[in-house]
């Protein structure tokens, strides 16, 4: 299994909306490495969900429940979607700020490429913000 960290911006879409749907496709990403992470990832990966721009903080976990398949908010065969269902919210959001402050985390994606919307999460680094959430 591997994991990953997605970006939404929460007044577009909220982690609170995504639980009220209880499923989503994984739309709109324009960016080529953001696509190939789509494109990587496989049912039953864990994904963190990080609210962007707004609290910038992970506030959540979802789960891929269908690969990748043409999205279909576009034409253009390019482009990728995944479907997700919430699994859980954080017991606390984990800000920027303290990921950013946390030794282990200096290589994380998150800090490394910020304006990526789709990246993979080492294990160690999923886990380590689970137990940050914990405290």
């Amino acid at each position: 299994m591997n994991h990953w960290l997605v970006k939404s911006e929460p007044f577009k879409y909220s982690w609170e909306k995504f639980n009220q749907e209880g499923r989503t496709f994984w739309d709109g990403v324009r960016n080529y490495q953001a696509r190939n992470n789509l494109r990587d990832m496989k049912e039953g990966d864990l994904v963190m969900w990080y609210h962007s721009n707004e609290g910038k903080e992970i506030v959540g976990i979802a789960r891929v429940v269908k690969e990748s398949y043409q999205d279909p908010t576009t034409d253009d065969k390019n482009w990728v979607v995944v479907d997700l269902v919430p699994v859980e919210s954080l017991k606390r959001a984990v800000t920027l700020e303290e990921i950013k402050a946390d030794e282990r985390l200096k290589d994380i994606g998150l800090v490394r490429q910020g304006r990526l919307s789709v990246m993979p999460v080492k294990r160690e680094e999923f886990d380590r913000i689970l137990e940050m959430s914990a405290q």
